[in-house]
């Protein structure tokens, strides 16, 4: 008897989850949406996705129409997410004062202090116009490009041959965030880290961002309450953080403290071209604003053009179709230096008219964005052009890497690494508007290094792709 109300009781208990569930299941607009549990929402599809989130999060904006409301229960996470063209002109353009990144986002990336990333209102506004004006001057393009192709000659091209001459393995992944690294800080502090050297060392600084990084990807799924606890007491991922930021921290700060010395000494910063000795020459920034200036542009300027660089020649492995062509490219203009035999670099402007190469790095960017979403907040209630509204307070990710692949914004074969999409029957350029291909951001906020990132890629796009004993094979 006893038996029977037992079975009877867990019966009745499986056929209240069964009919739970299946309402739960009712209540989703496609099969690629996430369950939304009691009390955790799409948490538990967010975490059981992590491994693969950005495929995970497009096959669900996908299945959405282009647009999802991501909530968290109790947890208090909750994001619209959104991948139409339309929504991002008007949040990064049309109504650009009612979406700042917001306070959420300066406590997430901390890391990066009160620099231009983080900022918002007039001091992103002083920030910007003081990098422009740093950035866009002559003399510091020619100094990024100079650098480029003098880092791609004799670091990146000599690496990679012996490399080839030892018969090992090459993670070259691992050798463009290295090349990267180097050439940023080079860039902004004139300093070689020397990560490119061979034996690939392990340098603290490196490993420092690194981690920074994924204790700030994992800051998104996991609840702030939760992570702030964790960053208290230095635990888990936070730990990571912690010796990280003391790391990053220690190492601009000891380059800030001998480049002041040597305007002491010498009374200005001589013929260096780098952003700091600039910066410092200008005057009027003290030692935490050079300090978030120089990180903001480090984390910029080394994953981004380094995954880009790794995702590009990932695809021209999987399509030696778009390889040949490059190569058919370059020899136009590698003609004499193959024939004097040894590795080939370019200058960047042998590299400007070459329509291909560039198609074929934005059809690149187009797939794997560097920057695979972004964060904005809300000000004030609003329409969205597609309909939805958002409140006050509310929190907005655009995944860039999900327009990239949506047959509504690039059409049915927007999964294939095809270059001519951006080439006109007449052979030059396509346009594409930046609120459709965002990996430089788009509106007021536009990438003010979107120049000299194509300057680097090129530079050590074309001498990777030639540098095998000058005959254009790959190593």
């Amino acid at each position: 008897m006893d038996a029977l109300l037992l079975f009877i009781e867990l019966f009745a208990v499986l056929c209240f989850l069964i009919l739970g569930y299946r309402r739960l299941q009712s209540k989703k607009t496609s099969r690629s949406e996430p369950t939304e549990w009691p009390l955790v929402g799409h948490l538990l599809g967010m975490v059981a996705n992590i491994h693969h989130f950005h495929d995970w999060a497009t096959g669900v904006l996908a299945g959405a129409g282009n647009n999802f409301e991501a909530r968290c229960g109790r947890t208090g996470v909750r994001y619209f997410i959104t991948c139409d063209p339309a929504n991002v002109r008007h949040i990064f353009t049309s109504s650009f004062a009612n979406y700042p990144k917001g306070d959420g986002f300066a406590v997430i990336f901390d890391v990066l202090g009160g620099g231009i990333f983080n900022a918002d209102g007039e001091s992103w506004r002083l920030q910007r116009a003081k990098a422009q004006t740093l950035m866009a001057g002559p003399r510091f393009r020619a100094f990024a490009a100079r650098r480029s192709r003098d880092m791609v000659e004799a670091s990146l091209l000599p690496f990679l041959a012996h490399a080839a001459g030892a018969g090992a393995p090459c993670d070259l992944h691992d050798v463009f965030l290295r090349l990267t690294l180097d050439l940023t800080c080079a860039l902004v502090f004139s300093v070689d880290p020397g990560c490119l050297a061979v034996g690939s060392p392990t340098v603290p600084f490196a490993r420092a961002m690194d981690d920074a990084l994924e204790a700030l990807f994992l800051r998104h799924v996991i609840p702030m309450p939760l992570w702030k606890l964790m960053n208290r007491l230095e635990i888990g991922h936070e730990r990571k953080m912690a010796a990280a930021r003391r790391t990053i921290d220690g190492f601009v700060a000891d380059i800030v403290a001998k480049r002041r010395a040597e305007k002491l000494k010498d009374g200005s910063m001589g013929d260096s071209g780098d952003l700091l000795s600039s910066s410092i020459d200008t005057g009027g920034s003290d030692d935490e604003f050079l300090r978030d200036t120089t990180v903001n542009l480090l984390l910029a300027g080394r994953d981004t053009t380094g995954a880009a660089l790794s995702w590009f020649f990932y695809l021209l492995a999987k399509n030696p179709r778009v390889q040949h062509k490059l190569l058919d490219e370059l020899a136009s203009i590698a003609a004499k230096k193959l024939a004097g035999g040894g590795m080939v670099t370019f200058d960047s402007s042998e590299l400007a008219g070459l329509v291909y190469l560039h198609a074929s790095l934005c059809e690149c960017l187009r797939l794997f964005p560097p920057l695979p979403f972004e964060h904005k907040a809300v000000v004030a209630d609003d329409v969205l052009p597609s309909g939805h509204e958002v409140k006050a307070g509310d929190k907005i990710l655009v995944f860039n890497y999900s327009m990239g692949r949506m047959e509504g914004v690039w059409g049915e074969d927007c999964m294939e690494f095809r270059p001519e999409r951006w080439v006109t029957k007449e052979g030059k350029l396509r346009y594409q508007p930046s609120y459709k291909f965002v990996a430089f951001n788009a509106g007021p906020r536009t990438c003010l290094g979107k120049e000299m990132a194509f300057v680097q890629m090129k530079t050590a796009a074309a001498g990777r792709v030639l540098s095998r004993d000058g005959q254009g094979q790959n190593s």
